[in-house]
C-alpha cells in the first residue's frame, strides 16, 4: 500500500533520513522505532506532506505522493496523528471531530464516523461538549486518535501515542490501536516505547542516525539480543 525508496531528507546541510527504503502493505501494523532525533518523526512528516524530500519517492498504491501538498494526501487516505496530539485547544471534542472530516464532504458517512468514535472512546462521548484543552493527557490522545480517523484513513500515521502517559493508560491506548487495525485501517507507527510497539507490529524498522539498521516481523525484533540491549533495557 505504502512504499518508501530511497527518501532522503535535509534540514539545510544536515542530512536527517538518509536514503530509506521500506513498505507498509495492506493491513498490517508497521512499527518505526528508534532512539531521539533518529529520523523517525520526520520520516513521518515527509509521508504526509509536511516536509519536502530531498531525494527518493513516496508511493501509495502505486501512485507517487510526495509531491502533492499535505491536504490532498489526506484526501488519498494517508492521516496522521501527530507526535504531543496537537488537539485544539479552545474547541470541544465534538468540533475537534469535525475539523478532522474537513477533506470530506459525505455529510452522513461524517455522522456515522463520528458515532463510530464514540463507540471507540465512550469517554470523549461522554464529554463531547467539553474544551479539548481540559482533557488529560489520555484522553487528549484518544481525540487526537479518533480526529484522525474521521478522515476516513486507508492508512494512519500514528506518531508516539504513548508519549508522556501512564503504564495503565499506555496498555489501553495500544489495545485501542489493534483495535483501529482490526477494522480495516492499515497503521504506520512511530513509537519510543520498543516493548509496546514490537509486542502489536507485524513488522518492524529500526533507525538510527537517519538509516534502516535493522527489520524483521515485531516478535522477530522483540526477541533480538540487540534489540533488547538497545532498546528494552536487556
Amino acid at each position: 500500500m505504502l512504499k518508501v525508496e530511497n527518501l532522503k531528507v535535509n534540514y539545510g546541510m544536515i542530512e536527517a533520513v538518509k536514503g530509506i527504503d521500506f513498505e507498509v502493505k495492506d493491513g498490517e501494523i508497521v512499527a518505526l522505532i528508534g532512539a531521539n532525533g533518529a529520523g523517525k518523526t520526520t520520516t513521518m512528516h515527509t509521508i504526509s506532506g509536511l516536509i519536502k524530500p530531498s531525494g527518493g519517492t513516496i508511493s501509495l498504491d502505486d501512485k507517487v505522493i510526495n509531491k502533492i501538498p499535505a491536504h490532498k494526501i489526506v484526501s488519498l487516505g494517508i492521516v496522521q496523528c501527530p507526535e504531543g496530539r496537537r488537539v485544539f485547544a479552545q474547541q470541544t471534542i465534538e468540533e475537534n471531530l469535525t475539523l478532522g472530516a474537513y477533506a470530506r464532504k459525505d455529510k452522513e458517512g461524517i455522522e456515522e464516523d463520528m458515532k463510530k468514535v464514540f463507540e471507540l472512546f465512550p469517554r470523549l462521548e461522554e464529554r463531547r461538549k467539553q474544551l479539548a484543552g481540559t482533557l488529560s493527557g489520555g484522553e487528549q490522545q484518544m481525540l487526537a486518535m479518533g480526529r484522525a480517523l474521521m478522515g476516513k484513513p486507508k492508512i494512519m500515521l500514528l506518531d508516539e501515542p504513548s508519549m508522556g502517559l501512564s503504564p495503565l493508560l499506555v496498555k489501553e491506548i495500544f489495545d485501542i490501536i489493534k483495535n483501529i487495525n482490526s477494522q480495516g485501517v492499515t497503521i504506520l507507527l512511530v513509537e519510543q516505547n520498543a516493548k509496546m510497539a514490537l509486542g502489536i507490529a507485524d513488522r518492524a524498522y529500526v533507525i538510527e542516525t537517519g538509516r534502516i539498521v535493522m527489520s524483521g516481523t515485531g516478535e522477530e525484533l522483540l526477541n533480538s539480543e540487540d534489540i533488547k540491549k538497545a532498546y528494552l533495557g536487556g
